[in-house]
């Protein structure tokens, strides 16, 4: 029998990681992180006197399946739960290893949240797993205050936030790694973004999405999209059209707006459209794609992830660029950390 000696919150961890990635219901993830939560604080002879008396269920937030994770990886096994995701669940994400050489270049992610908004895991779970894949630095963006239905932040809760930033990258030090402070802000109907200039002031990488009224008139939701572009804190366009192709939320048409005038006013005014990487999204469509690159834009590509697992779409996001033939110079997350924040805080 194969031994195994990474101990039970790393088997737990990678099994809810696997899950996230392949898109699977959320009661099951939650499950297997529960349990990591629960068995991470208790000490070697603790799990193991609760194996040998068969007491692990006993504890909260374990069940009889992560109980079985539990007691194998204390015994040194390989949990077969573990294992079949492996066998199921951790094969490439794209055909042929499409996008990979991009992909190796990617130095971060600009476009990720937490259970501070609607995400799924704490920022330091978050954090952690962006450094297991590699990234030198990630942007939290949880969403802005007028979005209620994702628990959007107010100025108060994401002034308390941002201290919570500084405490993980404090634990984090010697890493090489950087939790980044940022948002993604709502562009309001009039195209003004949903946070206080003071707030976005104090961020470092601000994400401009538009989250209602998604039908609005051609016209004015090109007005809305410009305005928000020339304003000065705005660093990525987010998911510009809004449209879902696939996916439990079902599918959505994308948003009328003059994407020339739109990309244009991105070129001159330095904003990145994002590539957003969410299986469900592909946005934008490879037309629109297409000509933000004839027109001269920079590009992010993001995961837009709400859970750990989904840090690794990043792949899926370059495959589109890749077969886009958009130069990796032109994709601000393959820049380091210094020159992205340079060209952030213009």
């Amino acid at each position: 029998m194969t031994t195994y000696d990474a101990g039970p919150v790393a088997a737990l961890r990678r099994i809810a990681f696997l899950l996230e990635r392949a898109r699977e219901d959320t009661y099951k993830v939650k499950a297997f992180r529960g349990a990591a939560a629960t068995v991470l604080p208790l000490s070697s002879d603790e799990l193991g006197r609760h194996v040998a008396e068969g007491t692990l269920t006993d504890l909260p937030g374990i069940g009889a399946s992560s109980a079985k994770v539990v007691a194998a990886a204390v015994r040194g096994e390989v949990p077969e739960r573990l294992a079949k995701a492996e066998r199921e669940l951790a094969g490439p994400l794209t055909d042929g290893g499409v996008g990979d050489e991009l992909r190796s270049q990617l130095r971060g992610d600009l476009h990720s949240h937490s259970d501070w908004s609607d995400g799924g895991s704490p920022i330091e779970e978050m954090a952690f797993t962006a450094i297991e894949l590699g990234h030198d630095y990630l942007v939290l963006t949880d969403h802005s205050p007028r979005l209620r239905v994702a628990h959007g932040l107010s100025a108060e809760r994401l002034t308390r936030q941002l201290d919570v930033v500084d405490a993980v990258n404090a634990h984090l030090a010697g890493s090489g790694f950087t939790l980044l402070k940022g948002i993604e802000v709502d562009i309001l109907d009039d195209g003004s973004l949903d946070q206080t200039d003071e707030l976005l002031d104090r961020l470092d990488v601000r994400v401009a999405s538009v989250h209602s009224k998604l039908a609005m008139d051609t016209r004015e939701m090109t007005r809305r999209m410009v305005s928000a572009v020339r304003n000065p804190r705005t660093n990525v366009l987010g998911h510009c059209t809004g449209r879902l192709v696939t996916g439990g939320r079902g599918v959505r048409g994308q948003s009328q707006f003059d994407a020339r005038a739109v990309f244009e006013a991105c070129a001159k005014n330095d904003v990145a459209i994002e590539i957003n990487s969410r299986p469900e999204r592909r946005d934008p469509p490879t037309q629109l794609l297409e000509l933000a690159r004839d027109l001269g834009c920079v590009f992010s590509i993001d995961s837009d992830a709400h859970a750990p697992g989904q840090l690794d779409f990043l792949v899926l996001g370059c495959a589109r660029a890749e077969a886009a033939g958009i130069d990796p110079d032109r994709i601000v997350n393959t820049w380091s950390q210094e020159r992205l924040l340079s060209w952030a805080r213009k």
